[in-house]
C-alpha cells in the first residue's frame, strides 16, 4: 500500500478545505481499503468523514425519508421508518454482503461503490476504467458477469451495489457538498453514469464533492415490493442478476411501477418501456411476461454472458409475481 497523509474531518467545512486532487474521502472503508491493499487507488491523503454529523434518518417535506449519508447500511436497513415506509430498500440492502460490512458500509459509501470487474481489481491486467487508454481486458476475455445493457468498447463492467437497484427503482434525489460550499441536488437516475469514452468515471460527482444524504419521495411500494438477487452463493457474493421490482395497485390493476436490474450495466438499470407497459394492467403472469420480454429486448450480450438474457427475463417475472403475492 502506498504511503498516505491521514485527516481527521471535524467538520464538512474542513473536509472541504482539505481536499486535493489527490485525495479521497474515508467513510466505512469496506471499498476503499480494499482497493489500496490491491494498489488498485492510491490516494495521496486520506479525508476521514466517517464522524460527520449526516449520522441520522430524518422525515422530511415530502412525506419521505432522508437517508443521512454516514449512517451504516445495518442501520438503515433495520431502522423502522424505512422497513415500515420503504421495505424494498431495506430488503436489498440486507441482502448485500455480510452483516459485518453492513455495520461498517455507509450510505454514501454505498452509491460509490466501484466495480468488481476482476480486469479492474489485478493491475497487471488493462483496464481502462483503472488506467485510461490501457485497454479494456475484459472486452474480449472473461466476461461471464459483465453487462449486457449500456456498455462501450472502453469499459463493459458492472455497477456491484444492491442499495442502488433499489434506488434506481424507488427514486431518489442525493445532496452533495460542493467545495465552495455550497450544495446541489442529483437526481438519482442521473448519478451514475455510462462508460462511454470516460469509464473512469463512476458518477457525475465533481472532483471534491461529498454525499450528504438521500432523500427520499413519499412511500409507493410499502405493499407490493420484492428484491430477488441471484449469485453465485448466498452470502458476500455479488449479484449475477438482480431485480428491484415494487408497485401500487388501485381498482385490480397497477398505477405505479418502479422496476429496476442489476449486475447488467455500468450504472443501476432502470426498465423504464417495461414500466410504463405496466401501468394500467392487471398484475398477472401474461403481463409479467410480456414486460420482461419488452425489458431484455435491447440487450447486447457476448458469447460468455447470454445466459444473462432469459435469466434476466425470468427474474423479472419471479419478482414482480413475488411482489403481487406478497400483498395480495
Amino acid at each position: 500500500m502506498k504511503p498516505f497523509t491521514y485527516i481527521k474531518a471535524s467538520n464538512k467545512e474542513k473536509a472541504l478545505q482539505s481536499f486535493s486532487t489527490t485525495s479521497h474521502y474515508l467513510a466505512g472503508g469496506t471499498n476503499l481499503v480494499d482497493l489500496m491493499k490491491e494498489n488498485v487507488e492510491q490516494p495521496d491523503q486520506i479525508i476521514d468523514v466517517s464522524t460527520l454529523n449526516y449520522n441520522i434518518i430524518t422525515k422530511n417535506d415530502k412525506a419521505g425519508l432522508t437517508l443521512g449519508a454516514m449512517v451504516s447500511n445495518a442501520d438503515t436497513a433495520n431502522n423502522k421508518d424505512v422497513r415500515q415506509k420503504y421495505p424494498l430498500l431495506s430488503m436489498a440492502m440486507l441482502s448485500a454482503a455480510t452483516a459485518q460490512i453492513r455495520n461498517m458500509a455507509t450510505n454514501g459509501g454505498n452509491l460509490l461503490q466501484r466495480t468488481r470487474c476482476p480486469y479492474f481489481f489485478d493491475i497487471a491486467m488493462p483496464c481502462n476504467k483503472r488506467v485510461p487508454g490501457s485497454g479494456c481486458g475484459a472486452l474480449n476475455g472473461m466476461n461471464a458477469t459483465h453487462a449486457i445493457f449500456g456498455y462501450s468498447d472502453k469499459c463493459i463492467a458492472t455497477n456491484p451495489s444492491d442499495m442502488c437497484v433499489a434506488l434506481a427503482a424507488i427514486g431518489a434525489t442525493v445532496e452533495v457538498q460542493k467545495i465552495d460550499g455550497t450544495s446541489r441536488m442529483i437526481n438519482f437516475k442521473d448519478f451514475h453514469r455510462l462508460p462511454q469514452n470516460e469509464p473512469e468515471f463512476d458518477t457525475t460527482l465533481s472532483k471534491g464533492e461529498l454525499i450528504t444524504a438521500i432523500h427520499l419521495d413519499a412511500s409507493a411500494f410499502s405493499e407490493h415490493y420484492y428484491y430477488l438477487k441471484i449469485r453465485e452463493r448466498s452470502s458476500y457474493a455479488f449479484a449475477l442478476i438482480s431485480v428491484a421490482a415494487g408497485f401500487q395497485i388501485s381498482n385490480g390493476v397497477m398505477s405505479k411501477v418502479g422496476l429496476a436490474m442489476g449486475g447488467v450495466a455500468h450504472q443501476p438499470w432502470k426498465l423504464l418501456k417495461a414500466e410504463e407497459f405496466l401501468i394500467g394492467k392487471q398484475p398477472n403472469q401474461s403481463n409479467f411476461e410480456a414486460a420482461a420480454e419488452l425489458a431484455l429486448k435491447d440487450a447486447k450480450p457476448f458469447e460468455a454472458n447470454k445466459y444473462k438474457v432469459d435469466m434476466g427475463k425470468k427474474a423479472i417475472v419471479r419478482a414482480l409475481t413475488q411482489a403481487y403475492e406478497r400483498k395480495a
